[in-house]
């Protein structure tokens, strides 16, 4: 390609998406594409979408028109959306939206270069029409592997074949990584000690205000092999701390012969050399079990954090959407985390509003929200998505009283995750360091050195302040400290030592 063209990719959403980004900066930097942070440096600006709810949606959009304002006043030639917004609507956002230079779905993803340069030569690409793409693998959960290998689907992220393939690993340009064995490829766009890897793709739940198995397809796991080799080498890249991502890590395995996978891979990742941290995130409250329990609070290297999708308490508002539980079945749950490991982290989203939602059942999950001590909650009113079947039930509840009812519950969770967090005032921490403000004078207790405890996942839960001796401290350090105050969900606290080195 000459000359060399540059792009860049701007990512919006959840950490599957992040994932996905780097698997598309993998394909095209091997292609010969230079890779920039800022897209008014690019040729191409990707605008990696999502497409969960309303506010996300408005996000991408108005991420797209920013980028598009670059056109004509700079490099940037063209804008391109990805990701899942661009594949739950594709042509249709294209019409409704000018302004990008293409929409291309996840089928797209293994052509990307030949895409960009059709679009950078002033050739059009078609936007793909919509698909339900649960129907595009076996009913069967143990079918779908091979049907996914045969390429029956495209699976960001699951190791399609590339024109690489044969290259052994040390002639891949620097910075990239093979993700499912030699055949994909990943490119780190930060150097954060933090990184998420891929458990699976898809979801086989059927929540009735949940569009995402339509456009993300059904449940597929990736390979064991393909995860730990993805991991060696983020530690070699300087990760400290993977984070395992999916729509639902619960169901990890069972389209591989064995749903206790997870159980069995966890203590091979946390024995990976240079890994401090294994976190495991989306976990089903419904689908957990006493093995799963026992390898996230007794797995050397694997943190005491669950990040449990309850999305409501009252029995009669969970059933309507399509899922099991109650205020006390899961307040149980909780009490069997915490009698394995007491200082374990535990974290949700709810969502207050849903169609028939009673002020009883609110009282219920505000009874829930009170007993349960979470370390950090979402909570979102509910609105309709397209496509869904919620979408279509009776008792929708008027924007003002969602809007009332989604206030009333932020402030009880913003009231009782700062309770959560004083409670941890006078207790032992182990940090991982994650930015260091150099520009500060002195590191004496001003903010300057921002960690995560075990109990806080990257960018939903909070940060640790360090204070305390901090000389030579570094980004990616792992140190223990004692928590001295809180703010909100956030912890100060006082180092001790490196976490080799307190009790040695």
């Amino acid at each position: 390609m000459s000359p060399r063209r540059t792009v860049a990719l701007v990512t919006l959403g959840c950490a599957r998406n992040e994932v996905d980004s780097e698997e598309l900066a993998g394909r095209l930097e091997a292609d010969g594409w230079e890779l920039v942070l800022d897209a008014a440096d690019a040729d191409v600006a990707v605008v990696n979408t999502c497409g969960f709810v309303e506010a996300a949606k408005k996000d991408s959009v108005d991420a797209l028109l920013e980028a598009n304002d670059l056109k004509g006043h700079g490099r940037t030639q063209a804008v391109v959306a990805v990701g899942c917004m661009a594949e739950r609507y594709g042509k249709e956002l294209a019409e409704a939206l000018p302004e990008a230079d293409a929409v291309l779905g996840f089928d797209d993803y293994a052509d990307i270069t030949d895409r960009l340069q059709t679009i950078l030569s002033g050739g059009k690409h078609t936007s793909h029409v919509p698909r339900d793409r649960r129907k595009l693998l076996p009913l069967s959960p143990v079918e779908r592997q091979a049907a996914a290998e045969g390429g029956a689907v495209a699976l960001p992220g699951h190791g399609e074949e590339t024109p690489i393939e044969d290259l052994p690993i040390e002639d891949l340009p620097e910075g990239l990584a093979p993700v499912s064995g030699p055949r994909m490829l990943r490119r780190r766009l930060d150097d954060s000690p933090v990184a998420s890897v891929k458990l699976a793709s898809g979801c086989d739940r059927r929540c009735s205000f949940c569009a995402i198995p339509a456009f993300r397809g059904s449940f597929l796991s990736r390979r064991p092999s393909d995860v730990l080799n993805e991991a060696r080498w983020l530690a070699e890249q300087g990760v400290r701390e993977i984070m395992l991502v999916s729509e639902n890590n619960t169901s990890y395995g069972k389209d591989l012969g064995d749903i206790r996978l997870l159980e069995t891979l966890l203590p091979e990742l946390a024995a990976i050399e240079g890994l401090e941290r294994v976190r495991v995130s989306y976990l089903q409250p419904a689908e957990m079990r006493p093995g799963l329990i026992d390898a996230l609070t007794a797995t050397p290297g694997v943190v005491p954090y669950f990040d449990l999708s309850f999305q409501h308490s009252a029995a009669d508002v969970l059933r309507r959407m399509r899922r099991f539980g109650d205020t006390d079945r899961f307040l149980a749950l909780l009490d069997q985390i915490r009698a394995k490991a007491p200082e374990a982290g535990a974290r949700s989203n709810f969502i207050v509003g849903f169609p028939g939602e009673t002020e009883a059942d609110l009282a219920e999950l505000e009874r829930f929200l009170t007993h349960a001590r979470l370390d950090a909650i979402g909570v979102f009113g509910y609105s309709d998505e397209d496509g869904t079947e919620a979408a279509d039930y009776d008792g929708k509840l008027p924007e003002d009283v969602v809007a009332e009812r989604l206030a009333r519950i932020s402030r009880l969770a913003e009231e009782m995750t700062a309770q959560r967090a004083e409670e941890r005032i006078g207790s032992t921490v182990t940090v991982l360091v994650e930015s260091i403000d150099e520009d500060a004078e002195e590191n004496d207790g001003d903010g300057s050195v921002i960690g995560r405890a075990e109990h806080q996942a990257p960018e939903t839960d909070g940060i640790t302040s360090l204070t305390g001796e901090l000389d030579g401290v570094k980004v990616g350090d792992l140190l223990v400290a004692k928590v001295v105050a809180s703010e909100g969900v956030d912890l100060i606290a006082e180092v001790l030592g490196t976490a080799a080195g307190v009790g040695a």
